[in-house]
């Protein structure tokens, strides 16, 4: 449900530009003393004091992309160090000595930086300067003794070096993003508060340490005081999507949990006035946090007293979503809820889920991808354990197993793997099902059994996945156990009798002829 957002909206000449400076030659920085080449004297330290609304996205991108150029050197030391390339292992330090240097120099001349980290920046500068020194007198000998000897100190000061970059990496951003967070907790524009979100949002998408550390400093709890409050109802889709991103890692959802963020979704969810891309995004964040993927489940204590509003909204909304992306919000949300509580199926057969769902099917507007198809099946396949889904089934004959037959549209790994989990989806939700005499009937006479053998028989049809295999060699032999007939002596013989394991030995191993 994150969905990634491009922060950086700059022409390719100002990106090469941009990053060329970051990248100048390192003769230039030694005799320059690491200050900024070329720069007009109102626009020194560009580094953090750019103007504008952009200021402090533009201060955390190039801090971030200034720390991957240093962090990118260090790297390529420690591989030069293994091989004892040492004439490189020593440019590399002077390169990264210079790029250190360059990043805290403009980094200090623009922000009042806390003492704490003024300790780690006179640290790691007396570090890289060290650094420098020993790989130098390297270049001097040929004793293989020293060398080595040198080899393993230099090891010590470079692991150190690269320690304290990190963490002073992180004081600095977590500086920036509590800038933001104030930003977000004192303005009352609207404008300027949504500004700062669209830098958080930005910033969550450079993976999941950044996630922790704006979680950290508090970022779930200021956008949650902004989706409290009905003068920034534009803002609630923006702020929702962030606190989605957010609740990645195990802190922010820790977060949302102290603020009681999940009554928050519900009201959200259930105020008929709430805008659809509010809801929506709420619908994100409930997926988020209920993913099977998240090995805490502390949260959800809380989550299940509010749970027959959500899932009731959450069925709503698939029903009446505009578009694919809601209606993908919306069921991916519902699969996650089917996963950990039976009341939510339960409560879904209530409402006549497998019907809204299924019928959705049909609609192109709402279901247009096999990512949203898997959400659906995943569903119903969780719905299928209850025995009185089957005859909620049963009143959408053919829908189910029109999703046997999904196909990638495209050559997309992720839409193929998609496929791959609907039918396999579809074939256990099949075979659950068959478990009613009436519901394996009807399948047959849709030609389910034709279809799942086609399935079991031609990997270029699954796309030669054996978890489909498995699931369709399940579906056929619960049909098989109910109606013999229905399976012809050549199949029951390779797909029925045999032990599983055997029949899907077979299977796996066949070859397709192109004759």
């Amino acid at each position: 449900c994150v969905r990634v957002m491009h922060s950086l909206q700059v022409d390719s000449v100002q990106r090469w530009m941009e990053d060329l400076r970051h990248m100048t030659e390192v003769e230039c920085m030694c005799v320059l003393q690491a200050k900024p080449i070329g720069v007009e004297e109102d626009t020194q330290g560009e580094l953090i004091v750019a103007t504008g609304d952009h200021v402090a996205r533009d201060n955390l991108q190039t801090l971030l992309r200034r720390a991957l150029v240093v962090s990118t050197e260090l790297g390529k030391m420690f591989q030069r160090l293994e091989k004892g390339r040492w004439q490189r292992v020593h440019s590399t330090a002077v390169r990264a000595n210079c790029h250190v240097r360059s990043l805290v120099h403009e980094y200090s001349a623009a922000r009042n930086t806390p003492a704490e980290m003024q300790k780690y920046e006179k640290s790691l500068l007396e570090k890289c300067m060290e650094l420098t020194t020993i790989t130098e007198r390297c270049l001097h000998t040929e004793d293989e003794f020293f060398l080595k000897s040198m080899r393993e100190a230099i090891h010590e000061i470079l692991t150190d070096v690269s320690d304290s970059f990190s963490h002073m990496i992180d004081m600095a951003l977590a500086n920036e993003i509590q800038i933001l967070i104030r930003q977000i907790e004192s303005s009352d524009s609207v404008y300027a508060i949504g500004s700062a979100i669209s830098n958080l949002l930005s910033l969550t998408q450079d993976g999941p340490q950044l996630c922790s550390i704006i979680a950290k400093e508090g970022a779930v709890v200021a956008l949650f005081k902004i989706c409290r409050q009905d003068c920034f109802s534009d803002l609630y889709a923006h702020a929702l999507r962030t606190v989605a991103s957010i609740c990645c890692v195990e802190e922010g959802i820790n977060q949302l949990e102290k603020v009681d963020g999940i009554l928050c979704l519900a009201d959200i969810l259930t105020d008929e006035n709430s805008a659809e891309a509010a809801r929506a995004e709420a619908a994100a964040v409930v997926a988020q946090i209920t993913s099977p993927h998240h090995t805490s489940t502390q949260h959800l204590g809380s989550f299940l007293e509010s749970m027959q509003d959500i899932v009731t909204a959450l069925i709503k909304l698939c029903e009446s979503a505009s578009c694919g992306e809601v209606f993908l919000l919306a069921s991916a949300a519902l699969a996650n809820i089917t996963f950990f509580d039976s009341m939510a199926c339960e409560i879904l057969l209530q409402l006549n889920a497998i019907h809204i769902l299924l019928q959705s099917c049909k609609d192109r507007q709402r279901v247009d991808t096999p990512y949203s198809k898997d959400q659906v099946v995943t569903i119903l396949a969780n719905l299928s354990v209850l025995e009185q889904s089957s005859s909620e089934v049963l009143q959408e004959k053919g829908i189910l197993l029109q999703l046997l037959g999904e196909k990638p549209s495209s050559s997309s790994p992720s839409e193929g793997a998609a496929c791959e989990r609907v039918q396999q989806k579809a074939a256990v939700t099949l075979a659950r099902l068959s478990r009613d005499p009436d519901v394996a009937q009807t399948a047959i006479q849709l030609q389910a059994v034709p279809r799942l053998i086609e399935l079991c028989r031609s990997p270029a049809e699954r796309n030669n996945s054996d978890s489909v295999l498995v699931a369709c060699l399940a579906a056929l032999r619960r049909l098989a156990a109910g109606c013999p007939d229905s399976i012809e002596a050549a199949d029951h013989q390779q797909l029925i009798k045999p032990r599983l394991v055997d029949s899907f030995l077979l299977c796996s191993n066949m070859e397709e002829s192109f004759v």
